[in-house]
């Protein structure tokens, strides 16, 4: 449709050539106000689009997709909370009716600083330190985010705790040691004080610039936490401040509870003070008489310790919303953290005060060196044979076990803790025997996947989408680019539709795909239908086709969002069974319903 809009929210994504736009628009029915996120090339930008212009343009929008399979990313869910009703593309002439101001000055200036980042440093570089200062991910290449996350080092591209805490604690520091100049504060001002709400502006300030996305407002958080624990004299690093934190989280964001960065900052955070707060860590860390070099080693295995504790705690719930982690991640962590938060982020803020005054060109260089070793030990760690480990999507059961253990193993002191191994290696053991599904169809029927034929997956069509491709082959656990049912020996295939037949639980089970729309012959299809067990096509079949099994056609799919089916076990888990009565899964019904109404 042709649509009106007001721009609310502008993000720039140079590596994927477009621009993001949330919009303001009135639903064609009810003329309801809604808000929708759509993509818009970037050569057809224009000046004044920015926030708060009005533009009238065609767009093609859909209602947020649910997931794609069982267990697969909810981005529904996510655009629930988010207040989208909508996503799609922009297409044609973009009509400028109004044009905007730069928006506010945060976007103002966010916008400023990361142009200004990106031309001071060229490629990759430039896109990390763009996102280090201003929180900018957009001109970041595909190549890079995915070594990076490959790698066990993304973390360090989200501005997180590590990002919020670096700047703090550099305020904190620089404003303790310059006040204790002036002797005639020094005596009469608690100065600790002072330098913590020096700390606490230059957070909120660095929030404020990066966006204020909801991982970072939490990291701050918990960062003036500590600070307020500092000014009191109390222990600033300890479980009770974790509570206070995840208190305010949830009250502003309960959503937040179910998502992947909640529940792996606050993980990561736990993991650190149960360690060091063990009793055999503080004799290992207590003060003693030794050289620099054994200090040093000392501290260089405690932050290898550290960082292998912290793959272990957040392994579970990586592979439960992922479904596959970085191996290598502890090591590439002791020297990735340190290179960044010590040698990096002090280059650029020093680069960016020296260009006050036209002095930050060496200083960018060394910055832009820096970066070039982060992600030269980011493609390293990720090329490593073996780097990635890819697992089918876990039970709820195994990862309630898994939290449950490392949750005992955190709150509890002496022996006892050890209790909590039990559960975790419970949940171990029933991870690696419960068997992955056999048969994957997307809720479309367009995809679907054959895994436990060999080492890679086989697919029904080759499609160039990343997206499906990324979800069939890490739901299937399987590595690998996958193969197309044409070249795999056990289907037949012709123009319109493609048999296999697999062997599981002791049987054999017969599939039948659709490939094509191109009407067939009913009673040739009822015959074909009669002697398979499973169905699959992205349309409506006639009612005469009745497998033994499962008809998985459009209009059942309509009804189940997609499948993954386990032939041994006989049992067929759907995305309708994942998501309840929640507003943002409607089914079949919310195919028919305007823009932004909930059908029921």
């Amino acid at each position: 449709a042709t649509i009106d809009g007001r721009v609310l929210q502008r993000e720039e994504q140079p590596a994927e050539q477009r621009i993001r736009l949330v919009l303001a628009i009135r639903e064609p029915e009810s003329g309801r106000a809604i808000r929708v996120r759509v993509n818009l090339p970037q050569d057809q930008d224009l000046p004044g689009l920015a926030e708060g212009a009005v533009i009238r343009v065609k767009a093609r929008l859909m209602p947020p997709a649910p997931p794609m399979l069982p267990g697969a990313y909810d981005f529904a869910r996510t655009a629930w909370f988010k207040g989208y009703a909508a996503t799609g593309n922009l297409s044609g002439e973009v009509v400028l009716l109004q044009p905007g101001g730069q928006g506010g000055w945060v976007a103002r200036t966010q916008r400023a600083l990361s142009a200004h980042v990106r031309a001071n440093l060229d490629g990759s570089p430039g896109a990390i330190a763009a996102a280090l200062a201003s929180g900018d991910r957009g001109a970041i290449a595909e190549a890079d985010e995915e070594a990076m996350r490959d790698s066990g080092l993304t973390h360090l591209l989200s501005i997180s705790g590590l990002h919020v805490s670096a700047v703090i604690g550099a305020a904190y520091f620089l404003a303790l040691k310059l006040l204790a100049m002036w002797p005639w504060l020094a005596l009469r001002v608690r100065l600790p004080l002072v330098a913590a709400g020096v700390g606490a502006l230059a957070g909120v300030a660095y929030t404020l610039l990066t966006g204020a996305e909801v991982p970072t407002v939490r990291s701050c958080v918990g960062a003036i936490l500590v600070l307020i624990a500092l000014a009191l004299g109390r222990e600033p690093l300890s479980l009770r401040m974790v509570a206070v934190a995840v208190f305010l989280v949830l009250l502003l964001w309960p959503e937040s509870l179910v998502g992947p960065s909640f529940q792996m900052s606050f993980a990561a955070v736990i993991a650190i003070i149960a360690l060091h707060s063990a009793a055999p860590i503080r004799a290992f860390l207590a003060p003693r008489e030794e050289g620099w070099a054994m200090w040093t080693a000392r501290r260089t295995a405690m932050l290898l310790l550290t960082g292998v504790a912290i793959e272990l705690a957040l392994m579970p719930i990586v592979l439960f919303h992922f479904h596959r982690a970085g191996v290598y991640g502890a090591m590439a962590n002791v020297v990735g953290i340190p290179l960044t938060t010590f040698v990096t982020m002090p280059l650029i803020a020093l680069a960016l005060a020296l260009d006050c005054v036209g002095w930050g060109g060496p200083a960018w260089w060394l910055a832009g060196q820096s970066l070039e070793l982060l992600l030269a030990i980011a493609h390293g760690t990720a090329s490593q044979p073996g780097a990635v480990t890819y697992m089918p999507a876990m039970g709820l059961g195994s990862f309630a076990l898994f939290l449950a253990g490392g949750l005992w193993l955190a709150l509890w002191r002496g022996r006892v803790r050890l209790l909590g191994l039990l559960p975790v290696a419970l949940a171990s053991v029933l991870v690696q025997a419960e068997p992955g599904a056999d048969i994957f169809v997307s809720g479309d029927g367009r995809h679907l996947g054959i895994a436990g034929e060999g080492e890679r997956l086989i697919v029904l069509r080759d499609t160039r989408s990343g997206y499906v491709r990324d979800n069939l082959r890490e739901l299937s656990g399987m590595a690998g680019e996958p193969i197309a049912f044409d070249a795999w020996p056990g289907a037949e295939c012709s123009r319109d539709f493609c048999t296999a037949t697999l062997v599981r639980g002791g049987r054999a089970w017969h599939l039948l795909a659709a490939r094509s729309r191109v009407p067939v012959e009913e009673l040739a299809l009822a015959a074909a239908c009669e002697r398979v067990d499973v169905v699959v096509a992205d349309r409506s079949l006639p009612r005469s086709c009745r497998p033994r099994w499962i008809k998985a056609d459009r209009r059942m799919l309509a009804e189940t969002g997609g499948l993954a089916i386990d032939l041994a076990r006989h049992r067929v888990t759907t995305v309708a069974q994942t998501q309840g009565q929640h507003g943002w899964w409607q089914g079949r019904l919310a195919r028919n319903a305007p823009l932004g109404v909930n059908a029921r």
